[in-house]
C-alpha cells in the first residue's frame, strides 16, 4: 500500500513542484472515499493561497477535430518561452457500462509529455453530468499551486461538459473543422456563444481554402451575437497542428483577452462568480452523495426502485417517500 502522507507533506510537495506528490494529491481529490476527501480538503486549504495565478484555457471541439494533436502542437509552441510551465488536464470518456476509461492522452501527446515543463493529467470523466471530471476544479488549483502558469482543460467533446468547463476557465477555445458539410449546422448556438475564440484546425494543403472560407462564415455568425459583459469580441482564426502554423495568433488572442478583461475588471469578477458557482455545485453534489449513503435510504432503495421500474409508483412519489426517511 502506498505511503499515506500528512496534509503538510502533501502541501509542501505540491508547492515545491514535486510531480509525484502533485499526482498523488490529484488522485486524492479524485477519490470518493470519505477519509480521502477529508484529507484532500485539508490539503486544498493549505495550497489555496498559492493558487489562482495561471491563465486557464478550456479547449473543446467537434469529434475528429484533433484536440489532442492541437494541444500538443500548441503546448510545445508555448513552452518555447523559457520558464513557462504548462499543465494539461484532459477529461477522458468513462464507460457508463463498465466505468472504464481509456486515459490515452499521454500516448497521443508524446513530445509534450516528454517536456519537463509540461504536466499532462488524464482524468476519467466518471458519472459527472456532461463528462467533466468531478475533481477538475481542484486539480486546476493544485497545478497552479505547483507553479504551472498556463492550464489547459480539454473536454470530452461538444455537449453538456462545455458548460461546466466554461465555469472553471478564463478563456474558452472552440476548435472546428472546415469542409464537413454545413458548418454552422454542426454546432449548438449555446457553445458558439460561450467561445472566446474559434480556431479552424487542419488548415493545410487542400484544406486551407475551405478553412479560410469557414473562417469568414464563422466570423460573420459571431457578429450576430450581442457583446457579452466581458466586452470582448470573439475572433476566428485558422491553424495547422501538422505544419505548426497559426499557433502564435491564437496565443495572442488569449493574451489580449486577459489584458482587456483584467483592465475592465471582468477577469476578477468572472473568477469570483465561478467560485460561487462551484460552491453551489459542491453543495448539490455533497447533498446527493449523503442522500444515497444514508442508512435508511440504502435499506429502502432497492424496494422503492423496483416499484418505480415496474410502474407501481411514480418517480415523484418515490422521491418524496425516500426524502421522508431522512
Amino acid at each position: 500500500m502506498p505511503k499515506r502522507f500528512s496534509p503538510d507533506e502533501y502541501a509542501a510537495g505540491v508547492l515545491s513542484g514535486n510531480r509525484v506528490l502533485l499526482s498523488r494529491a490529484i488522485t486524492l481529490v479524485e477519490s470518493t472515499l470519505p477519509s480521502d476527501q477529508d484529507l484532500a480538503h485539508r490539503v486544498m486549504e493549505l495550497v489555496l493561497p498559492q493558487a489562482g495565478k495561471s491563465v486557464r484555457v478550456g479547449i473543446t471541439g467537434v469529434p475528429g477535430v484533433g484536440k489532442s494533436t492541437f494541444i500538443e502542437a500548441f503546448g510545445n509552441y508555448l513552452l518555447e518561452e523559457p520558464g513557462r510551465k504548462l499543465a494539461v488536464l484532459a477529461i477522458d470518456p468513462t464507460s457508463q457500462r463498465t466505468g472504464g476509461s481509456i486515459l490515452g492522452d499521454k500516448t497521443r501527446m508524446e513530445t509534450l509529455s516528454a517536456n519537463p515543463r509540461a504536466y499532462i493529467r488524464p482524468s476519467p470523466a466518471g458519472k459527472t453530468l456532461g463528462g467533466v471530471a468531478r475533481s477538475t476544479r481542484e486539480s486546476i488549483l493544485l497545478c497552479e499551486a505547483a507553479g504551472f502558469d498556463v492550464i489547459f482543460v480539454e473536454t470530452v467533446g461538444v455537449g453538456q461538459s462545455e458548460t461546466a468547463v466554461h465555469e472553471m476557465v478564463d478563456f474558452f477555445l472552440l476548435l472546428m473543422l472546415a469542409g464537413a458539410g454545413d458548418e454552422l449546422q454542426g454546432i449548438k448556438k449555446g457553445i458558439m456563444e460561450m467561445a472566446d475564440a474559434i480556431a479552424i484546425t487542419k488548415a493545410d494543403g487542400a484544406n486551407l481554402p475551405p478553412a479560410t472560407s469557414a473562417q469568414a462564415e464563422y466570423q460573420s455568425a459571431l457578429h450576430l451575437f450581442p457583446v457579452g459583459p466581458s466586452k470582448w469580441n470573439p475572433q476566428v482564426t485558422v491553424c495547422s497542428a501538422y505544419e505548426k502554423t497559426g499557433l502564435a495568433p491564437i496565443w495572442d488572442l488569449v493574451q489580449q483577452y486577459v489584458q482587456q478583461t483584467q483592465a475592465n475588471g471582468f477577469f476578477q469578477q468572472r473568477r469570483q462568480e465561478q467560485n460561487l458557482h462551484w460552491l453551489k455545485h459542491s453543495i448539490r453534489q455533497q447533498l446527493e452523495e449523503r442522500f444515497y449513503q444514508h442508512p435508511a435510504i440504502r435499506a429502502q432503495w432497492q424496494a422503492v426502485a423496483d416499484q418505480v421500474t415496474q410502474g407501481q409508483k411514480s418517480p415523484f412519489a418515490a422521491a418524496s417517500e425516500l426524502f421522508g426517511l431522512l
